[in-house]
Formats: structure tokens, sequence, C-alpha cells
């Protein structure tokens, strides 16, 4: 019976940053399968109105007091919709206590199904998604699924006649949620990026296995894009200084691809160097670029922190480019995958009904070994077809807290990674994003970068609206100057936030449309993110200053007080598969 106590303790523990999946399989108190967990808590999320109702309709809480209602809707929803029903011995009393009612909560289920006109269970599960869309109204926001083709093995064009060969295009992210109709649209800022439904799972498909697709959110896809462009890519090596697990990296290789294929490009690609500091997260990275094909273009430089990188070495002569991606408050990040709102049933009709997984009294664990059946396969009706969960995501693990002296922390890392970056001798381009909503940690890193000492004395900017890529022109969210409330329009509210107070940003309006900005809740269907390129025209170095490198400061390995901050976003990140 672990596996309905588990649920219940992770909907009712609180959230401590990272996707709902990720806190699943990193959760160390649970002791079914993450697989079965996670699975349950999503398709018993797609049926609460209904379960709720024909709970409520047998009055089965007031008649069984060892019955929650969370645990009755997790119960129910098996004992009706799963082929093998509660996944208990016979015995067991949670199982005893549903099925003594069976006769009342399956006449309840049918009565249900007839008030709705449905024939079957898949027209009535497409009748309740149609209910719980109403209920959120118009405005609710997408957060689709992204789905990121891999040039280095396959084209769009081939995708679109395998994979979405079933597959409406469709203008609109919200026509992806329309039941009954299997959809996706292509996407307008990024090359070879499709958006399909909230949920749609892809484990299963052949071009996910052999690495044909990737599943990346849309944001993180920008700084690779944003760097190399569209045309043939001439500025020589590239490196990913924050790399795990990998997206970032194995992007850039498939952009080199497609540059090259345009270009009928006979010579060597473009070699990529990526690393990270965590040896665990390395070996993430290393598997991820070797399911991409990536092989032959990426280097893995594993346990290797970016600040100890000496610019001068041989390996890096011809590096040009380089993508920054580094530690941050995780701020932005609000998960397709974050807590289902279960919609829970009334014990009586005085009580008060809870719309979220969190909103009652979390039970005392019962010895999960006893009237267990070994659960061996998610729910029958589950999306859910695999018993390994995806990868990590870039920066999952949100650093612990907000508060100002935090944020500096975060900043003061970030512009001495840029200003590192900036060192390199061979480079002339450079993204930094993270994924963050505070100014402290965007537009004010970029405007303390200009102000550098390696910046103005190697000839830095930031890269204006007009040089980026087509893609990342026609995006029209842009830099800010007074950090903002996330609630308004966009993320845009006129409220200044607590992190934002006194932050100094000292760019033109130029540089502020060169920055790029994604707010979470808008319509546009992605967490909060912000990225932004810098160019070097020219070689305008003057001489080195003696005693320091590039910005002043000592360029050793990270201090300590990002220590705790890099142990927390190592945790987890075994591979797990693709993931975005």
């Amino acid at each position: 019976m672990s596996l309905y106590y588990d649920a219940v303790s992770i909907l009712t523990a609180p959230a401590t940053g990272g996707s709902f999946k990720s806190r699943i399989y990193n959760a160390r108190n649970i002791k079914a399968s993450p697989a079965q967990v996670y699975a349950l808590i999503i398709e018993a999320s797609k049926w609460d109105i209904l379960l709720k109702e024909v709970i409520e309709a047998a009055g089965i809480l007031k008649l069984e007091p060892k019955l929650t209602p969370l645990l009755s809707l997790l119960l129910v929803h098996d004992h009706l919709l799963t082929k093998s029903g509660v996944a208990a011995t016979s015995t067991h009393p949670l199982r005893l206590a549903i099925e003594r009612h069976k006769t009342r909560l399956r006449g309840e289920f049918t009565k249900a199904r007839v008030r709705r006109g449905c024939a079957s269970i898949p027209d009535l599960k497409d009748a309740i998604q149609k209910e719980k869309l109403a209920l959120q109204g118009p405005l609710a926001s997408i957060y689709p699924r992204w789905v990121r083709v891999n040039n280095l093995l396959t084209t769009m064009s081939h995708q679109l006649t395998t994979t979405f060969s079933g597959y409406e295009k469709v203008t609109s992210l919200t026509d992806l949620t329309i039941p009954g109709r299997k959809t996706m649209r292509i996407d307008p800022h990024v090359p070879d990026l499709i958006a399909v439904a909230p949920g749609t799972e892809f484990i299963s498909s052949p071009a996910y296995k052999n690495g044909e697709i990737i599943l990346q959110d849309k944001a993180s896809c920008f700084p690779a894009y944003l760097l190399i462009g569209d045309n043939a890519w001439t500025g020589g090596g590239l490196l990913d200084g924050c790399a795990a697990p990998g997206n970032k990296t194995t992007h850039m290789a498939s952009l080199l691809a497609k540059s090259s294929q345009k270009a009928n490009a006979e010579k060597t690609p473009h070699h990529i160097y990526s690393m990270d500091q965590s040896q665990l997260r390395a070996k993430t990275l290393q598997k991820m670029v070797s399911t991409a094909g990536a092989d032959k273009t990426v280097t893995v430089l594993a346990g290797q922190d970016f600040l100890a990188l000496e610019p001068e070495d041989p390996r890096f002569e011809d590096v040009g480019g380089l993508l920054l991606d580094p530690s941050c408050s995780g701020s932005g990040i609000i998960g397709r995958d974050d807590i289902p709102k279960l919609v829970l049933p009334e014990s009586s009709p005085t009580a008060s009904n809870s719309t979220s997984g969190g909103g009652n009294k979390k039970r005392k664990r019962r010895p999960d070994d006893e009237g267990t059946n070994g659960r061996g396969k998610p729910p029958t009706n589950s999306t859910t077809q695999a018993t390994t969960p995806s990868a990590t995501d870039e920066n999952d693990v949100s650093v612990s807290g907000t508060d100002t002296d935090r944020l500096v922390k975060l900043s003061n890392l970030q512009t001495r990674i840029v200003e590192h970056a900036l060192s390199f001798p061979a480079a002339t381009r450079v993204t930094y994003s993270t994924c963050s909503i505070h100014l402290l940690e965007n537009e004010a890193v970029v405007s303390r970068i200009l102000a550098s000492e390696v910046a103005k004395r190697r000839g830095w900017r930031v890269l204006r609206r007009d040089e980026q890529p087509v893609g990342m022109k026609k995006w029209k969210h842009r830099g800010i100057r007074v950090d903002r409330d996330v609630g308004g329009e966009g993320g845009n509210g006129a409220g200044k936030t607590e992190n934002g107070a006194g932050v100094e940003v000292n760019l033109s309006d130029e540089e502020l449309e060169g920055c790029l900005r994604c707010w979470p809740g808008d319509e546009e269907g992605t967490g909060g993110f912000f990225v932004a390129g810098f160019v070097r025209d020219g070689d305008v170095d003057g001489p080195r200053v003696e005693g320091t490198k590039d910005g002043g400061e000592d360029r050793g390995t990270k201090d300590e007080d990002n220590e705790e901050e890099d142990e927390e976003e190592q945790e987890g990140d075994e591979w797990e598969g693709f993931s975005d």
C-alpha cells in the first residue's frame, strides 16, 4: 500500500524547487516506484472532478473513517479506471474500505457517464478534459510539450512525415489543448522546434529513443540559436561552460550540423568543448552527447570548473563562441509538471473543499510492506509508459531562498563567469542566460559586465536586436530597467519587487532591446528566462593589467559561498533520458 501513502506524502509535502517529476524521483522518503507514484498522481488529476462527484454521491467518506479525501480519490481512481484495481492484497483494510462500496461506486460512475452522454471511457475522458478546461477559464496559461528536432540524426521534414505524421498543424498554442484533436505547432521563433499538447509523451517513440528528437523547453533553445544564428557558423570553435545535462550543448551541435548541410560543407565541423564542474553531472552530459550523436563534434571535460580554465590554453586557441548558463536562483521555473491542483471530494455537506493536493493533513506512514502487491505497472490509462524519468532540467533545483543577499552572491558568480569568457583570445561571441526573473541576475549582470575592465579593453558590447537571428528578432519581450512583479500581463506587472530595489542598470535603450526575456504565465508557453548576447567587433586589446586576469579578480575555483548551491544542483542528475 506504499504507493498511495507515498502519493499522499508527495502531494502534501512543501515544494522544494525543481519540477514536480524531478521531486518525485529525487525523494528519499518514498518506497514505491517513482514512475508509479508519478503516473498515479497525473492520471488521478485528469479525472479528479469526476471522481469527486462519484465519491460524494456514494457517500463513502462518511462510512469509512480511515479514508481521507485525497486518499479516497487515489484509491477510487485505481478501483474504477485500471484493470488491476487497487494495488493491494485482497485483505488489506484500505482495499476493503473501497470494495465494500464497489456496487455503489460503479453505479454512480455509470450515472456520471450517462449524464454526459458518453458511450465509452475515452469519450468520457475527453468530456472531463473539456469540463476542466472550462473551469480554468480562457486565460489559463498553456505550457506545451516542446520538442526539438536533432539535425545530427534527422531533419524536420523527415520527422513531420514519421513521428508527427498524424498531427494537425495549428497556429495557436491554445489550439493544442482542444480535446479529441492531435495537434502541433511549428514554432515561429526557434528553428526545428515543435509544440504539442501538455503531457504528450514520446518516451516510447523510436525517434526519442534514438535521439532524433529532444524534449527541451523553448526558452532553453534561445542561447544556442542566439549564439550560432541562421547561417553557416564561421566563428571558430565553441565552448559550453556550464553544460549539464547537455540540452544546450547538443543544440549547438545540431545547429552546426544544419548549417554545414546548408553550405554543403566538406571540411571538419567546428568543435565544441562542453564541461561541468560536477563529475556526476558530467556523466549525464556525456550520455546525452552520445545519445544525440554528437560524439564527433563534442569533447566533454568531466569535472572541469569553467573558472579554472586558462583562456590561453592551446586547446581553446580557436574558440570563438562561448555559451554560459550558470547557476541561478531558478525563480523563473514554473514547470509544466508542477504539483497538480486536485479537486477533492467533501466528506460532508459542510466540509471545505480543497482544490490542491496539499490541502489535507499529512497521514502517518504505515508499514508499506503490509498488503502491497508490488504494483508492476503504471495505471492502465497512464500516458507515462516508462519506468524511467526524464533527465533533470538545467537549473532544475532552485537555489533555496531568493533573498537579496543570496541573489547578490549569485550575481557576483554570474558576472565572474561571463567576464572570464570575454578573456578568451579568439572569442567574438558570448551568450549569457539564466532561468531567473530577477533583474539582479539578468540586466544588472549585463550592466556590470559592460562596465568591466575586460569588456572595455577588448571592445565587447551587447548584440543588437537587428543583428540577431531572424527568429530572435521577432521575439517581442525585451530587457527591463526596473524589476517587475510576475502577475501583470506577460509577467510585466507594474510593481517593483524587493529583490530589485536599488539595483542599478546602466544600459541604453538599444542595449535593453538586445536582451531577451521570457515571462512565466504569459501566452508564450515558457517559464521565466533571460538571455543576452555579447559581441566583439575587432581586436582592440590593450596591455594586460599586471596582477589581474581580465576583470581584476582571481579566477580560481568557485568561492565557498556557492559550494552549497553547487551541491544542491548536483543532486538527482543521474542520466534518465532527454528532457526539457
